[in-house]
């Protein structure tokens, strides 16, 4: 429910979420209290709980705000300031999209951003969400970002960029 009220669609929550996507924690926790009845004794600790205790780091809490860091489906795209990311990123993907990919590149499709894996096992985390047989391409990133692509870090693991065209590509897969 957080995800949902913080990467797509706040306004179903009464929320509105600032130019980087924070929202106060006080106006978050009365959406969700409003929203079932079991979750009235919510609190900032349940939320520093929940993001504590996940396998990735989703969100980031600070001075009583919080933000989603990545997986936005917006309309309006959050602000954000590009970073020189790693010399090679990866992204996880399932076998049947490789040739699309390797044809038009990488496209932010429903997102704001595509997503890339900081490393290879990432990447294989990512691509088992659509199969069980994932393909990992190598995403020449260092070069790309010298030609112009923009990349924003997410988190540590996952990293963003607004497009990743087909020479950004390594070829092969990893």
């Amino acid at each position: 429910t957080v995800a949902h009220a913080l990467r797509h669609e706040p306004g179903v929550y009464g929320l509105e979420l600032d130019p980087e996507g924070w929202v106060a924690v006080a106006d978050l926790l009365a959406a969700l209290r409003r929203r079932r009845r079991e979750w009235r004794d919510l609190s900032e600790q349940d939320l520093s709980r929940m993001i504590g205790s996940s396998s990735k780091r989703r969100y980031e809490l600070r001075g009583g705000r919080l933000r989603a860091l990545y997986g936005h489906s917006l309309e309006q795209p959050l602000q954000r300031r590009p970073v020189q990311p790693p010399e090679l990123l990866y992204h996880g993907t399932e076998p049947e999209t490789v040739d699309a990919i390797r044809r038009d590149g990488l496209k932010p499709m429903a997102r704001q951003h595509v997503h890339l894996s900081a490393d290879r096992a990432g990447a294989v985390e990512v691509g088992r969400r659509r199969g069980d047989h994932p393909v990992v391409l190598r995403i020449l990133s260092g070069r790309a970002h010298t030609e112009g692509i923009r990349f924003y870090e997410g988190s540590e693991e996952v990293w963003l960029a607004d497009e990743v065209p087909p020479r950004f590509i390594a070829p092969g897969e990893v």
